[in-house]
């Protein structure tokens, strides 16, 4: 038995800025940048300086912290009404991740009910700072109940990063995977490498070799030779926005994972907090999905790995479909074979 640990934490608040570690520059570099402006908290998002559904959630709550400051010292009273324009921004900087739309939805719900007269920036400050520690205390209850799931001994895989990087702390797929190895239930993960931006490689091999959890790397397309020939008890993904029947949109790769595991008969787990639940799309084929630049699948640290001009197709994520997928894991509760009746469990909680 070992202590889960939670050491990493990718967004801190301190000295009346915003301070993000740069995932693009890991594992060579561990490198900080601050913020103080709300569009460029939006840009940092974009350009992947922070990703993760819950950690953009997070990082947009103090995104509009910096815009009421902004709009406070340039419009006084009329600070709300100068809030449009820098939220509407920050809004578009991901659109898939759900969590970076309720995030905005639940602080804007805040400052519409502070007085004009005001600066709102402490009482925003404070939300923002509730709405990080809220998803910390999330994970770690999630991280207890996937790990009941498990059986002694198993060996997962997971895909993309969905750890404490990912997150405000601890991980929603990550999360059960380090209490899982805590609890003796997991004793080797396998992480896929994750193209185009090698989220697996560079963070999660990174983050689990941290805390000592034995990890192997593999190549995406090695997962299917992986179940064929090796012992392989779960896969456990995190998701970017799941729908009321259970579809997950998650990062691309993920659907191509779950068919794989419906054949070899290896299950599949999907952990996010409730925050994720878009509860007004009913189905996948309802998720709007980024298509990032070309130049991400052609070219590798600027370098050419493919013919010049050449086009490439580069979704950011994929839909599962709830059929394939055995269980969803949230603070809420879990929902087994995941389905309009079986979502609804959770619903409100």
């Amino acid at each position: 038995m070992h202590k889960p640990l939670d050491s990493i934490q990718p967004i801190i608040w301190r000295e009346d800025r915003l301070h993000l570690l740069d995932q693009r520059r890991l594992p060579n570099e561990q490198v900080w940048l601050d913020y103080q402006q709300a569009n460029e908290v939006a840009d940092a998002i974009t350009n992947m300086v922070v990703r993760g559904a819950p950690a953009i959630g997070i990082t947009a709550a103090f995104g509009v912290v910096l815009a009421a400051r902004e709009a406070w010292l340039q419009q006084g009273e009329a600070w709300k009404q100068a809030m449009d324009k820098p939220l509407a921004y920050l809004a578009e900087s991901r659109p898939t991740a759900v969590n970076l739309r309720w995030a905005i939805e639940r602080m804007t719900s805040v400052y519409q009910d502070l007085p004009d007269n005001e600066s709102p920036e402490e009482i925003l400050i404070e939300q923002a700072k509730m709405i990080h520690n809220e998803d910390i205390a999330a994970n770690h209850k999630m991280g207890k109940l996937g790990s009941a799931l498990i059986d002694a001994d198993s060996h997962v895989l997971t895909h993309c990063n969905a750890g404490a990087l990912a997150t405000g702390g601890f991980g929603t797929a990550l999360g059960v995977i380090r209490q899982a190895y805590a609890d003796g239930n997991v004793t080797q993960v396998y992480a896929d490498e994750t193209r185009p931006w090698l989220q697996g490689a560079r963070l999660t091999a990174w983050e689990l070799s941290q805390e000592g959890i034995p990890v192997t790397l593999q190549a995406d397309g090695a997962a299917a030779a992986l179940m064929a020939t090796s012992k392989l008890e779960w896969i456990i993904v995190g998701a970017d926005r799941i729908t009321a029947n259970g579809d997950v949109a998650n990062k691309i790769g993920t659907y191509m994972l779950a068919i794989l595991a419906k054949y070899h008969n290896v299950k599949v787990m999907v952990v996010a907090p409730t925050s994720t639940i878009d509860w007004t799309l009913n189905s996948g084929s309802e998720i709007p999905i980024e298509q990032r630049p070309a130049e991400e699948v052609t070219t590798i640290n600027g370098v050419n790995i493919a013919p010049q001009g050449i086009p490439a197709l580069n979704p950011a994520f994929d839909v599962t479909p709830a059929s394939l997928i055995d269980v969803i894991v949230t603070e809420a509760g879990v929902v087994l074979s995941p389905s309009l009746e079986s979502m609804s469990i959770i619903k409100g909680n």
